[in-house]
Order: structure tokens, then sequence, then C-alpha cells
């Protein structure tokens, strides 16, 4: 039997490099296209598709599920985002001012002229190995920022996809489900009264490189009926409102995978005080501890839910519609001066 499934993986997996090799010019191409990315994307959607109707069984999310007890929650670490910020950006700057300024900007200067090159440096003993320089420039004491932008100004930034997979996560449903219609239903009705249909915006801010749940999350959302955005990753709190105004959204989703969530979620809350835009329903979701619930949603007021770990995707669908409802009534009860 593990022969057999082996040999299964095996045909399958290569049955997609064959695939890339023939079809797509190789793996460098394929990254580059963002087909890598999409397909791995898709891969996690329909698995969490499959998850939430219960075709999928993993015990502790979805069955045989154990409720936490406040005192489960004490070893859980809290961290303190702006006293670490303001911990780091000290650090940057003592380290910038002991260092050699003339050895870190020659290291900077040489790992651009190494980037700009149209001939390979893999080999260890170029005196342009990138990798070489790179590491010569840390010893330097250079930031990686400085790094990253040293090399930035002569390749460019990379800008991931923003693609969003359509039809995966519902072919986790029986197509008669009742549970999946009935809230692609109650998005119609939404369409219907207000003209338009529910706009969410996913959100990504401060240095949280993970995605993949926040694009599993747009592609169901978008599977219901959602107008869906995809902000791009390392956003401040700052864009991510700015551009909730611009795409004239219903709803943000901040999905936090990093632990910044007790920090930017409330600068996000002062950030849309200070655009207008308090009409927006802002939820979260991702890695966030049930004793962060209560500081987030009662003592900040910076968010109206969170969703954590486990929630399934339609659920929370379900409860942002409502909560989009409910502040629509609010506002409107107050334009009437009710």
């Amino acid at each position: 039997m593990m022969e057999s499934l082996t040999d299964d993986m095996a045909d399958q997996a290569l049955e997609i490099i064959n695939e890339i090799n023939s079809t797509h010019g190789g793996m460098t191409s394929y990254v580059e296209s963002g087909l890598a990315k999409l397909r791995i994307e898709e891969s996690a959607t329909r698995k969490q598709g499959r998850i939430d109707s219960g075709e999928e069984v993993v015990v502790g999310v979805n069955k045989y599920r154990v409720d936490s007890t406040p005192d489960d929650e004490d070893d859980v670490r809290t961290i303190d985002g702006n006293r670490t910020l303001e911990a780091q950006i000290a650090k940057i700057r003592a380290i910038k001012s002991s260092r050699d300024d003339a050895a870190a900007h020659c290291a900077l200067r040489k790992l651009g002229e190494s980037a700009a090159l149209d001939r390979s440096t893999a080999d260890p003993d170029d005196p342009m190995n990138l990798l070489a320089l790179s590491i010569d420039a840390m010893r330097a004491r250079c930031t990686l920022g400085e790094v990253t932008d040293a090399l930035a100004e002569v390749w460019g930034r990379h800008t991931p996809r923003t693609d969003v997979v359509r039809g995966a996560y519902s072919a986790g449903f029986q197509t008669s489900d009742a549970e999946l219609q009935s809230v692609v239903e109650d998005i119609g009705r939404f369409e219907r009264e207000e003209g338009r249909r529910p706009r969410l915006l996913v959100a990504k801010m401060g240095q949280d490189g993970h995605d993949r749940g926040a694009k599993v999350i747009a592609s169901g959302f978008s599977d219901f009926g959602y107008d869906v955005d995809v902000g791009p990753l390392f956003q401040t709190p700052s864009e991510v409102a700015l551009q909730a105004l611009d795409a004239d959204v219903h709803a943000i989703g901040v999905s936090s995978q990093a632990a910044g969530h007790r920090a930017l979620l409330p600068q996000l809350r002062d950030q849309l005080r200070e655009y207008g835009a308090t009409h927006v329903v802002v939820v979260a979701g991702g890695v966030i501890p049930p004793k962060d619930y209560h500081f987030l949603m009662e003592q900040e007021r910076c968010c109206d839910a969170v969703f954590g770990p486990g929630t399934r995707v339609i659920d929370a669908a379900r409860e942002v519609l409502g909560l989009i409802r409910d502040k629509r009534r609010d506002v409107q009860e107050k334009d009437n001066g009710v």
C-alpha cells in the first residue's frame, strides 16, 4: 500500500514537472509568471473547502474539538508590537552610528554592481559573487533593508499576483448543499437591496509575509458572491485605509500571522477615523490567541469580529455580511437623526 501511494505521488509530481518544463519553459519562468503560487493557492483553497464542508476530517479542527478556557491561554506569549518597534529602531540607529560608513557604502555599491552584471556570478571564486558580497555587506553592518534596497535599485521589486482563485472553495461542497446555497442567496439578496455586491478588502499589514491563508479567504468569499480586493504584502495601516476608501469597500479583513495585530489594528482604526471611514467594518483573522479577542474588540474597539484558527470560511462570510448590514443600518439611522 505504501509503495503504491508513493508511486502515485511521484507520478503526479513528475506530471507537473514535465508540464512546467514543456509548456512554461522551466521553473524560473513558471515562478515569475505567478502560476506556481496560483497553483499552490488553488490546492490550499480546495483543501479548505473540503475541511469546511466536513468531507475531509482534521481532528481538533472540524471534529473532536476541545474548547479552550482562559487558563489554557496563560502560557501564550503576548508581544507588545509598539515596544518591539521602538527597540528595533533604537538598535538600528545605534548600529548605523557606530559602524564604518565608508565601508558600508562601499559594500552596498559592490552589491549593486554585481546585480547589474549580465553574466552569472555563481562561481564561489568569482570576486563579484552575489552571496559573498551580501555577507561582506552584513559584516560591514549594513541592514537587511539597505542590502535589499541596493538590489532593488537594479532589479526592481517583485510584485506578486493578486489573482483570486475562483470555484476551488465551493468545489468542496455538494452543488445542492443547502448551507452554501443559503449564503449565496443571502448575498444575492444584499445585492438586490443595495444595488451592488458586498465588497471586501483582504489586507496584510506589517512584516507579515504569509499570505496563503489570506488568499484562501479571498477565494472563498469570492465564491459566495462577494467582490474581493486583495492588497499587497507589507502594507501600512494608512495604505490599507486609503485602498479601502479608493475601492469603496464595505469591510476590511485583516489577516495576521506574525503577532502584529495588537499594534497594527489600533493604528488602522485611527487611520479610518482620520479619513472619515468609520462606516467600514473591520474584522481580523489568522493566528490570534483567544485572550486577545477582548483587547481588540472591547478594550481597543479596533475591529468588529475576530475569526481565530479553525473558523470555517463560510461561517466568517455569513457573519461579515451581518456586520455590514448592522453597520449600514447604524449609519442610516444616524443620518436620519434617530
